[in-house]
């Protein structure tokens, strides 16, 4: 071989392999349905930006987080390992509670660390504050954190402005807790938050970050958690009113243009082409909210279940020149984002049990996931009763299910929360690829006898994880202490109205 096509040979898989540490974003979107964006198919939504990604990205369409609510989701998504060893469960954390991410769980940002990144997260937090903000994101591997600490319905809204000029929230929200705080590291800068303002700060901040990263030449990891679309709904001035879906599409498009602004950040510091961009969602759409929460298209039910609405999310990857324009039917979770991460930045690997997969074979090369199965908790899971539903190739089986109150008013009484906990024996067993929708049980429907040796395949795969599963302690049964709940003026009297501070 001619000693220069050995040259080009050696240099091109340098470069694929890195050469040169790769930047990282991570776009993390909060209570959005499969079928929100214009490039899942909403014919209304104002989502240019993501479709961009999506158009010239690798689009997932069975893509899963690790639970139906936020706080477990985001525990998974940062440490590549399921809520119930990080004892991230059950449900959420609150604006008091007294536990968190434990401090000895690994995140994606104290990963890459050791190799010289600087780290930053921006948005929603809801992995605990603790006493002294000691969970706070500062002391879990961000160098910065500008944000609000846990979901923004969790204090009083009604008297606040969503939308400009004075267009109040939608709703009560939590009665009885501190007004939403706005931090920056572990300090309050402004309580209550100015909701039609936040996002314009928060793109001020990621410009700024992705500038002067660029210019240190210093690697970087930023983790976006955006605020949208979650309950209530809210905009600034360049949104509020734009959108056809009403509030809910004003504040997509919010979202929508944040990315933007992240995109063009990156190409103005001429390094798109050396930055690993995922965008996904935490869990799926609140649909008892109505228009006001989101679509999971023709997925059924929706957040806080187990059925494909629940934990089946957009995600779209996007890295100029390195990911080819596509559609992948490939299995990914966010739980794949640490390892994956990790394998781009040449980062060692936590020593701890993870659940994740390097996705570099679909990303990359168009090859099969290395993730061959799917395991489903709910929001409140158990030594006792296990996984709820797994998933294996394009399979899935229920062992349980149960609605809930976040998927209500929807004409599917499976979603409801009076549709209690039922055990299924033999299994509910359905094809995704045919029947992604969860409509047909096979065992009722199309029965053939392969089907019995699916399922026993299923239970074999189940019973080898649940064994090696190790249930920590549970972090949310820690209970809440109104005297951790975030306050900018902590000696003040009557508390939790006299917790105001504005700038």
């Amino acid at each position: 071989m001619p000693f220069w096509i050995v040259f080009l040979v050696f240099f091109s898989d340098l470069w694929y392999t890195g050469s040169t540490s790769p930047n990282i974003v991570l776009l993390f979107a909060d209570d959005l349905g499969f079928g929100d964006l214009g490039c899942y198919g909403h014919p209304t939504s104002i989502t240019p930006n993501l479709d961009i990604m999506a158009a010239n990205g690798l689009r997932f369409t069975d893509f899963y987080c690790a639970s139906p609510v936020c706080s477990p989701s985001r525990a998974a998504l940062l440490t590549g390992r399921y809520q119930t060893r990080s004892g991230v469960y059950p449900g959420v954390f609150y604006p008091g509670s007294k536990g968190g991410l434990p401090l000895n769980e690994t995140t994606i940002a104290e990963v890459l660390k050791p190799l010289g990144y600087a780290t930053a997260m921006v948005g929603k937090w809801h992995l605990g504050i603790g006493a002294n903000g000691s969970f706070l994101p500062v002391y879990q591997g961000f160098d910065h954190y500008l944000g609000v600490p846990y979901s923004h319905d969790q204090g009083p809204c009604q008297n606040l402005t969503c939308f400009p000029p004075d267009t109040k929230c939608y709703g009560m929200c939590d009665q009885g807790a501190v007004l939403l705080p706005l931090f920056f590291n572990n300090t309050i800068i402004q309580q209550p938050v100015s909701f039609p303002d936040l996002v314009p700060h928060y793109n001020k901040f990621t410009t700024e970050f992705i500038t002067e990263s660029a210019r240190k030449k210093q690697p970087f990891f930023l983790y976006y958690a955006s605020h949208h679309t979650h309950y209530p709904q809210f905009a600034s001035a360049l949104t509020a009113g734009k959108s056809l879906r009403g509030r809910f599409g004003d504040a997509l498009m919010e979202f929508d243009t944040s990315v933007g602004v992240i995109l063009e950040a990156l190409e103005a510091s001429g390094i798109q082409n050396n930055t690993f961009v995922f965008f996904t969602s935490d869990n799926g759409p609140e649909l008892f909210r109505m228009s006001r929460g989101g679509n999971a298209g023709l997925l059924k039910c929706g957040k806080g279940t187990t059925y494909e609405g629940g934990m089946r999310e957009p995600a779209i990857a996007y890295w100029p020149g390195r990911i080819q324009p596509g559609v992948t039917h490939e299995l990914g979770s966010t739980l794949d984002l640490l390892p994956t991460i990790a394998a781009l930045a040449q980062a060692k690997l936590p020593s701890a049990q993870l659940d994740g997969y390097d996705m570099s074979n679909i990303l990359f090369a168009s090859q099969s996931s290395m993730r061959k199965t799917m395991f489903y908790y709910p929001v409140d899971p158990s030594i006792k009763l296990g996984v709820f539903a797994v998933r294996y190739g394009k399979y899935k089986a229920h062992y349980y299910t149960r609605g809930s109150s976040h998927s209500e008013t929807t004409p599917d009484h499976d979603c409801h929360i009076i549709a209690g906990l039922k055990a299924h024996e033999p299994p509910l067993l359905f094809d995704l690829e045919s029947d992604p929708s969860e409509n047909y049980n096979l065992m009722v429907y199309d029965y053939q006898p392969e089907y019995d040796l699916v399922l026993k395949k299923i239970q074999e795969l189940k019973a080898q994880f649940e064994e090696t599963m190790v249930f920590g302690e549970s972090q949310t049964g820690k209970g809440s202490d109104h005297s951790l709940e975030p306050c900018c003026n902590p000696q003040c009297t009557p508390k939790p109205a006299c917790c105001a501070c504005i700038p």
